[in-house]
Protein backbone atom coordinates (compact mmCIF):
# COMPACT_ATOMS: atom_id res chain seq x y z
CA UNK A 1 0.00 0.00 0.00
CA UNK A 2 1.34 3.63 -1.19
CA UNK A 3 1.10 6.04 1.73
CA UNK A 4 2.54 8.54 -0.38
CA UNK A 5 0.68 8.18 -4.25
CA UNK A 6 2.04 12.06 -4.79
CA UNK A 7 5.65 10.78 -3.76
CA UNK A 8 5.28 7.87 -5.88
CA UNK A 9 4.51 9.81 -9.35
CA UNK A 10 6.78 12.12 -9.14
CA UNK A 11 9.46 9.33 -8.07
CA UNK A 12 8.29 7.03 -11.16
CA UNK A 13 8.61 10.13 -13.51
CA UNK A 14 12.53 11.07 -12.24
CA UNK A 15 13.52 6.88 -12.51
CA UNK A 16 12.00 6.65 -15.85
CA UNK A 17 13.59 10.28 -17.41
CA UNK A 18 16.97 8.37 -15.83
CA UNK A 19 16.80 5.66 -18.24
CA UNK A 20 15.58 7.82 -20.66
CA UNK A 21 12.15 6.00 -21.18
CA UNK A 22 9.65 7.68 -23.81
CA UNK A 23 6.94 7.15 -21.47
CA UNK A 24 5.62 5.97 -17.95
CA UNK A 25 2.09 5.00 -16.57
CA UNK A 26 1.05 5.98 -13.14
CA UNK A 27 -2.05 4.51 -11.55
CA UNK A 28 -4.57 7.15 -11.87
CA UNK A 29 -5.99 9.32 -8.96
CA UNK A 30 -7.43 13.00 -9.89
CA UNK A 31 -5.51 14.87 -8.29
CA UNK A 32 -2.56 13.24 -9.96
CA UNK A 33 -4.35 13.86 -13.61
CA UNK A 34 -3.99 17.60 -12.56
CA UNK A 35 -0.57 17.48 -11.55
CA UNK A 36 -0.23 16.23 -14.80
CA UNK A 37 -1.98 18.63 -16.50
CA UNK A 38 -0.50 21.45 -15.42
CA UNK A 39 3.10 19.76 -15.86
CA UNK A 40 1.64 19.45 -19.67
CA UNK A 41 0.53 22.98 -19.47
CA UNK A 42 3.97 24.48 -18.52
CA UNK A 43 6.04 22.23 -21.16
CA UNK A 44 7.42 19.99 -18.69
CA UNK A 45 6.37 16.83 -20.57
CA UNK A 46 5.13 16.18 -24.15
CA UNK A 47 1.62 14.94 -22.64
CA UNK A 48 -1.01 13.24 -20.09
CA UNK A 49 -3.83 11.21 -21.16
CA UNK A 50 -5.80 8.85 -19.19
CA UNK A 51 -6.03 5.19 -20.10
CA UNK A 52 -7.79 1.74 -19.38
CA UNK A 53 -11.10 1.21 -17.34
CA UNK A 54 -11.85 1.97 -13.62
CA UNK A 55 -10.06 -1.07 -11.91
CA UNK A 56 -6.85 -0.82 -13.88
CA UNK A 57 -7.00 2.95 -14.95
CA UNK A 58 -3.94 4.82 -15.60
CA UNK A 59 -2.06 8.13 -16.56
CA UNK A 60 0.16 7.66 -19.50
CA UNK A 61 2.44 10.58 -19.51
CA UNK A 62 4.71 11.38 -22.42
CA UNK A 63 8.19 12.43 -21.47
CA UNK A 64 9.73 15.30 -23.04
CA UNK A 65 13.66 15.49 -23.42
CA UNK A 66 16.01 18.66 -25.07
CA UNK A 67 17.68 18.50 -28.41
CA UNK A 68 21.02 16.99 -26.47
CA UNK A 69 19.41 14.24 -24.89
CA UNK A 70 18.80 15.64 -21.57
CA UNK A 71 15.40 15.65 -19.66
CA UNK A 72 13.09 18.62 -19.46
CA UNK A 73 12.52 17.72 -16.14
CA UNK A 74 16.11 18.60 -14.03
CA UNK A 75 14.37 18.15 -10.23
CA UNK A 76 11.55 17.12 -8.33
CA UNK A 77 10.90 17.87 -4.86
CA UNK A 78 7.72 16.58 -2.49
CA UNK A 79 7.43 19.60 0.13
CA UNK A 80 3.91 18.96 1.83
CA UNK A 81 4.12 15.18 2.99
CA UNK A 82 1.46 13.02 4.73
CA UNK A 83 3.01 13.71 7.82
CA UNK A 84 4.07 17.35 7.71
CA UNK A 85 1.65 19.06 5.56
CA UNK A 86 3.20 23.09 4.59
CA UNK A 87 0.56 25.71 3.81
CA UNK A 88 1.15 29.34 2.85
CA UNK A 89 -0.51 31.90 2.50
CA UNK A 90 -0.80 34.55 -0.78
CA UNK A 91 2.28 36.63 0.04
CA UNK A 92 4.41 34.08 1.04
CA UNK A 93 4.69 32.37 -1.65
CA UNK A 94 7.91 31.92 -3.11
CA UNK A 95 9.30 31.57 -6.83
CA UNK A 96 10.77 28.48 -7.42
CA UNK A 97 14.73 28.71 -8.28
CA UNK A 98 13.44 32.53 -9.50
CA UNK A 99 10.99 31.69 -11.29
CA UNK A 100 12.82 29.12 -13.53
CA UNK A 101 10.64 26.01 -12.03
CA UNK A 102 6.76 25.75 -10.65
CA UNK A 103 5.57 25.00 -7.39
CA UNK A 104 2.38 23.11 -7.46
CA UNK A 105 -0.27 23.86 -4.64
CA UNK A 106 -3.80 22.90 -3.76
CA UNK A 107 -5.52 25.66 -3.01
CA UNK A 108 -9.60 26.03 -2.10
CA UNK A 109 -10.10 26.59 -6.35
CA UNK A 110 -8.10 23.19 -7.16
CA UNK A 111 -4.64 22.94 -7.90
CA UNK A 112 -2.48 25.72 -9.95
CA UNK A 113 1.30 26.54 -10.01
CA UNK A 114 2.76 29.24 -7.43
CA UNK A 115 2.01 31.87 -10.13
CA UNK A 116 -1.39 31.39 -10.96
CA UNK A 117 -2.26 31.37 -6.97
CA UNK A 118 0.11 34.87 -6.46
CA UNK A 119 -2.08 36.29 -8.91
CA UNK A 120 -5.15 35.27 -7.22
CA UNK A 121 -4.20 36.22 -4.25
CA UNK A 122 -4.92 32.63 -2.22
CA UNK A 123 -2.78 30.59 -0.39
CA UNK A 124 -3.04 26.54 0.61
CA UNK A 125 -1.13 23.36 0.67
CA UNK A 126 2.06 23.39 -1.60
CA UNK A 127 2.62 20.19 -2.93
CA UNK A 128 5.91 19.85 -4.65
CA UNK A 129 8.19 22.21 -6.47
CA UNK A 130 9.37 21.38 -10.22
CA UNK A 131 11.82 23.14 -11.95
Amino acid sequence: MITDPIADMLNRIKTAQAVRKETVAIPFSKIKYEIAKILERRKFIERAEKKGKIPRKVILIKLKYEENGEPRISGLKRISKPGQRIYVSAKKIKPVRNGYGIAIISTSQGLMTDREARQKNIGGEVLCEIW
